[in-house]
């Protein structure tokens, strides 16, 4: 009986891991499809930085402005100033489970934050960032 439980809890925390790393090797696998090259977790983090000219908002941000630059923190949206749960999967294991979610808080999130679309690219770079995000900003 000790044996079973013990398995079931095992299980329930390794699950979220294998399923988070499944869809993002999904994602990374059909971006480099599309043209992408090799990511990198170092221009991710630039990317995550970098400020663009928000239109709406008449200033300039970035995807730090909302989800912060500590990915196992909680953000919040500065135009609607909702709660917005940590990034990191380290602290948050629902993060990067479904590949249709993600792929549609790309499409949000780019245009509302760079005013376009995330390149293939770009979208690795990103995920690779978000992916190795953990407490204490040391690399998985």
């Amino acid at each position: 009986m000790r044996k079973a439980y013990t398995c079931v809890c095992l299980a329930m925390i390794l699950l979220p891991a294998t399923a988070s790393a499944g869809a993002v090797e999904s994602l990374l696998q059909q971006y480099q499809r599309q043209g992408a090259g090799d990511f990198n977790p170092i221009r991710g983090k630039k990317l995550w930085e970098a400020r663009h000219m928000q239109s709406k908002l008449g200033k300039p941000v970035s995807c730090a402005s909302c989800h912060t630059t500590d990915l196992t923190r909680p953000g919040q949206h500065l135009r609607t100033g909702k709660h917005i749960e940590p990034m990191s999967p380290a602290v948050n294991p629902s993060r990067l489970m479904d590949a249709k979610k993600v792929e549609k808080w790309f499409r949000r999130n780019c245009r509302w934050t760079w005013g376009r679309v995330c390149t293939p690219q770009e979208k690795g770079d990103l995920l690779m960032f978000i992916r190795q995000s953990n407490p204490g900003g040391k690399k998985k």
